[in-house]
């Protein structure tokens, strides 16, 4: 079974890596009393979307048999994974947050695919996101990061899901991956998605009565002082500031 690279989202998508736009700051934000020394610091915006075949490399098999795994299952491809980006030598295949368990299920157990490791799973927040982007997209500004690593194979691939602020829930891997338990709980913590089924989907950096995800990208910098091991951190906009 053969799944072509193309974006059924944005089908008329420009190809991986274009540069949107350029964020400015280490955090994309000004006027915090930001002391990182990276005030400064202009970079481009990469917007990649989806890859047209070849993929290249590995990717090219991994992409067709879980296309296989998926349609064995009785489920679209189209359906399940809606982008297939290559960029930076890394392959990356962004799943509806709904199908997220199935697919990793089926990347773990599948001949060929054997993915038997969740190494790490983060959060990222798209606050703003790069010009021409449309507004459904936008609005799933939360992505949950997932990197799977096949010992079998000596492979590695990278599944990203995205919800809204308003309805951020998805499906926990730990039953997949129990690798997954504490870095799920951590993006509840800094993020505030909802991994449901999770076993204890606590707080496990901040206390629990804390107020907010401190790693969503509208969340104050400042006028915040942390208790850390009984000493008091200053918030960072009262922080000395070098030149």
């Amino acid at each position: 079974m053969t799944i072509e690279g193309n974006d059924p989202v944005r089908p008329d998508a420009a190809g991986p890596g274009d540069q949107q736009a350029a964020q400015k700051g280490m955090f994309g934000v000004s006027g915090t009393g930001d002391t990182s020394g990276f005030g400064g610091l202009v970079r481009p915006v990469a917007d990649p979307h989806a890859t047209p075949r070849p993929y290249g490399g590995y990717f090219d098999e991994v992409v067709d048999l879980l296309g296989d795994a998926v349609a064995s299952a009785g489920v679209g491809f189209e359906e399940t994974v809606y982008r297939v980006v290559v960029d930076r030598g890394e392959l990356t295949l962004y799943v509806r947050p709904e199908r997220i368990a199935e697919v990793c299920k089926l990347l773990r157990d599948s001949d060929g695919l054997r993915f038997e490791l969740c190494s790490s799973v983060s959060g990222v927040d798209y606050l703003d996101a790069p010009s021409g982007v449309d507004a459904e997209e936008k609005a799933r500004r939360l992505h949950v990061v997932y990197q799977l690593t096949s010992m079998t194979f000596r492979r590695r691939i990278r599944l990203e899901v995205a919800v809204t602020i308003e309805d951020p829930r998805v499906p926990s891997v730990t039953e997949i991956y129990p690798t997954a338990d504490w870095q799920e709980r951590e993006v509840w913590d800094m993020f505030g998605v909802l991994f449901e089924g999770h076993p204890a989907l606590t707080r496990i950096l901040m206390p629990d009565d804390w107020d907010g995800h401190p790693q969503r990208k509208d969340y104050p910098l400042g006028g915040v002082p942390v208790e850390y091991k009984g000493a008091e951190i200053p918030p960072p906009d009262t922080r000395r500031a070098y030149r």
